[in-house]
């Protein structure tokens, strides 16, 4: 028997003590019939608990849970102390409507000339058209919302015919998005566009409602026990704005992995690379934004779901801060560590669809008492002021551990174009207890998985899992109350360090992966693939904002030395949203490098 650990109470760690520890995941890479074979072995009495057992001591699992003493009581969601208001901002009014909503957001953006982007000349740089772009069009009755239509109808059918398959969308119905065209183009023929976002096409993810699509969670199966009878709450406040769907976005199985591997449909592809994995769970969502097929997309992010594949896609992905977006209608909301944020291609793009599905629930304003929802003002000159007073906290160990120093060093160079323009000051901070912060990440969104699945796995769909879901669940299986509830104490103790360190920083600066796209194995197409030392990096910067809460975004700031995007995490206080779109809007512009055009990309506005 090994001896328990007795961990201090987290405000007497010495910091001056803590050591940066890389983690080493101990695990088999499998794909094909070697991983089918490991499947099988994991669900085999006696053998199976054996080989979960050995993995769970290999990687500290028993010894973090079950040999540690810890004196915290648990926190079984985000509890937060009373937050200072943000400088700068304009207080958005939650309960009014989305469509008011988005109209503030768009007083709040700095002046920009539609026009002139319109009239640019073919050969400019690679840009992407932004929604006030396309505004622009269709008021200017260049091209209609049904002109668009056609054009995207055309490449998603074409998607739909490649073999293997790479499907951007798992749902997708063409008369479905004629009518809601048809029906935006009239109102643009009468004068009466409902908003900005009027006649903006937009993809959702597989787990979040969008009446009457099915949501199956990238399964065969999740629709024919749980039907769709309305949208969720944050598409239907889209729909409020005469936003059009395009239909259900690919994604990786139930969201339980990070690459967007799923031989359920097939696997989206990377447009900067198709032999590339988009990163997940969020893969379709990110795709179909960087082909340019939609302006924007509706994630969900529980582990870095949106953040993920938005920096390996070369986009924009905002997480909110848990709570202030309503998740009802998705299948993670029961959860504590998931919620619904928007991708887009640019800042000021996922500021506006931002503004639109924003606002609490009803029982999370009791429970969380968030802050009022804020938006930064990038119209005024206040903005200065405001950018120059923050201070970016940078754990300099932990913000190097990438697998090629091309993600750091450029990261590094944009904070650095930060401090030289707008004066931030950078501060050198220690965050103790990664590791335990990875297992009780693990051990929250790995119960909260289970506690949604068992009854429907037990009903005998376990067996219609993927083997990537399947090697989860034997996992999760494994869990004990005592080692939730240890985790849950975790995350007191992290939540305390994590506010001491806000006491002396206002943004924690990461890279968001620490690798950029990696290679899909052919073998993993038809039977998925484990490859828990590449998820180790790209879920490496991400885990602090689900466990415990905080809004973060990836903001694209360059690319690796084969092309491939970087992308460059700010995570927030709570409620700080505001804060990490103003600082992720300077980041945007101070990327003053021409963007690379993917190798699978799709003019739908402008081109013939």
């Amino acid at each position: 028997m090994g001896k328990k650990r007795v961990m201090v109470p987290a405000e007497d760690v010495d910091l001056s003590a803590v050591k940066y520890q890389h983690e080493a995941i101990q695990a088999p890479h499998l794909t094909g019939l070697k991983f089918k074979l490991f499947v099988k072995l994991l669900e085999t009495p006696l053998v199976g608990p054996l080989i979960i057992s050995h993995l769970k001591k290999e990687n500290k699992i028993v010894e973090l849970l079950q040999k540690t003493v810890i004196p915290e009581a648990p926190m079984y969601k985000p509890e937060y102390p009373p937050q200072e208001p943000e400088p700068g901002v304009v207080v958005v009014d939650e309960d009014g409507k989305p469509e008011d909503r988005v109209e503030l957001a768009m007083n709040c953006l700095p002046p920009y000339n539609s026009a002139s982007c319109w009239n640019e000349d073919l050969a400019s740089p690679f840009r992407y058209w932004k929604i006030r772009d396309y505004a622009h069009a269709y008021r200017s009755q260049f091209v209609t919302p049904s002109m668009v239509a056609e054009k995207i109808i055309s490449v998603i059918e074409e998607f739909n015919k490649k073999d293997p398959p790479m499907p951007l969308l798992i749902s997708f119905d063409a008369e479905e998005v004629r009518k809601q065209a048809a029906a935006s183009t009239k109102r643009f023929e009468e004068g009466s566009p409902i908003s900005i976002l009027d006649g903006i096409f937009i993809s959702i993810k597989d787990d979040i409602d969008l009446y009457p699509h099915p949501s199956k969670g990238g399964t065969t199966w999740m629709h024919e026990v749980r039907p769709v009878e309305e949208d969720a709450v944050s598409v239907s406040r889209l729909r409020c704005c005469g936003v059009i769907f395009v239909g259900k976005a690919n994604m990786h199985e139930f969201g339980m992995g990070t690459t967007g591997n799923n031989p359920n449909y097939g696997t989206t592809r990377n447009p900067h690379a198709l032999d590339r994995y988009t990163g997940g769970s969020s893969s379709g969502p990110a795709a179909i934004v960087a082909s340019g097929l939609c302006s924007a997309a509706l994630g969900t992010d529980g582990g870095g779901s949106i953040r993920i594949p938005s920096s390996l896609c070369g986009v924009v992905g905002l997480k909110t801060t848990y709570g202030r977006t309503n998740i009802r209608g998705s299948l993670c909301d029961h959860g504590t560590v998931a919620i619904i944020g928007p991708i887009a291609s640019s800042v000021e793009d996922v500021m506006l669809v931002y503004a639109a599905i924003l606002g609490s629930n009803p029982a999370d304003r009791i429970s969380l008492n968030p802050s009022p929802p804020c938006l930064p003002n990038l119209s005024s000159c206040d903005g200065a002021d405001a950018l120059g007073s923050l201070r970016l906290g940078k754990y300099t160990a932990w913000f190097n551990d990438v697998q090629s120093t091309d993600v750091s060093d450029t990261c590094e160079d944009m904070l650095n174009l930060l401090s030289k323009t707008h004066g931030c000051e950078m501060v050198e901070i220690v965050i103790p207890e990664m590791q335990e912060m990875r297992t009780a990440h693990l051990l929250s969104i790995g119960s909260e998985f289970m506690q949604s699945l068992i009854p429907d796995i037990e009903d005998g769909k376990g067996v219609r899992l993927n083997y990537d879901s399947r090697t989860s669940v034997a996992l999760f299986r494994s869990f004990s109350a005592s080692d939730y509830i240890a985790a849950q104490c975790l995350r007191r103790r992290l939540m305390y360090h994590h506010m001491e360190i806000f006491k002396k920083v206002d943004v924690i600066v990461t890279p968001t992966t620490g690798m950029t796209a990696p290679k899909i194995p052919s073998g993993a197409l038809s039977y998925g693939e484990t490859n828990l030392q590449v998820t180790g990096y790209l879920m490496r910067f991400v885990v602090a904002a689900n466990l415990l809460g905080f809004p973060a975004i990836s903001i694209p700031v360059g690319y690796d030395k084969q092309g491939l995007p970087i992308g460059l995490q700010l995570i927030g206080r709570p409620w700080g949203e505001a804060t990490l779109l103003r600082l992720a809007s300077a980041v945007e512009e101070l990327y003053a490098k021409p963007k690379k055009r993917p190798a699978s990309f799709y003019d739908v506005l402008k081109t013939k």
